[in-house]
């Protein structure tokens, strides 16, 4: 009886293999894209209440993938890079394990963070669950004579009835120089259109970060 008990746990865990829509380990199908667009507003937890009218800082981001083959997709990440500064990155996703409800993925950008040419690799592991997935993202920042940041995110997203979701990420970091940080966020993902999702979450730094942060995005497949 503890067998069956134990086997019906991880079927139902495993079963259908629900996936999100952009980014990790999950490649965008043949000919589909996926793009968003997101504002990110931050202030110091000292000072939310007070100043939250005023943001310290307001950032914006973009982001597009588009899948080339059925183990190739190719992207743009364009908005902070994890040591703060601006970054534009091309780079192109490869399956490395592709079946099934783990997913491996590997990762190389190029392009300019904070005006210095930069490389990123990168490395995504997933497992899609019945009703959402688990996902880790591990990058490393190196530029020319400015050393590398390295950066891992760990997601958990779950599917809700009406096409919602929710998302919990603990985002962390390593920037060179500087102390490594991490923080929580937590958003929701609501349907606009059918092909059109808004985002709206918060953040929380919880070590090396001592803003809270309010963001809102939009989410396009195509």
């Amino acid at each position: 009886m503890r067998h069956l008990l134990m086997h019906a746990l991880i079927c139902t865990l495993l079963g259908t293999g629900a996936t999100p829509l952009g980014a990790g380990a999950w490649l965008q199908p043949t000919g589909r894209g996926f793009a968003s667009t997101t504002t990110r507003l931050s202030w110091a937890q000292e000072q939310t209440v007070q100043n939250w009218p005023r943001a310290e800082l307001r950032y914006d981001t973009f982001y597009l993938e588009y899948g080339a083959s059925r183990r190739l997709t190719f992207g743009t990440d364009l908005g902070r890079s994890i040591s703060g500064g601006g970054k534009a990155v091309g780079f192109v996703r490869f399956a490395l394990l592709g079946t099934g409800p783990l997913r491996i993925a590997g990762e190389l950008g190029l392009g300019q963070i904070e005006g210095v040419r930069a490389l990123r690799p990168g490395l995504s592991v997933g497992v899609g669950l019945e009703q959402g997935w688990l996902n880790a993202d591990l990058l490393a920042e190196i530029r020319e004579a400015e050393g590398t940041d390295y950066k891992l995110d760990l997601t958990l997203g779950v599917r809700l009835p009406k096409k919602t979701r929710l998302i919990l990420q603990l985002q962390s970091g390593a920037p060179q120089g500087d102390s490594p940080f991490a923080r929580l966020a937590s958003s929701v993902v609501l349907p606009l259109r059918r092909r059109l999702q808004i985002e709206i979450g918060a953040s929380q730094g919880l070590t090396g970060d001592d803003s809270s942060g309010l963001f809102m995005g939009l989410w396009s497949e195509f």
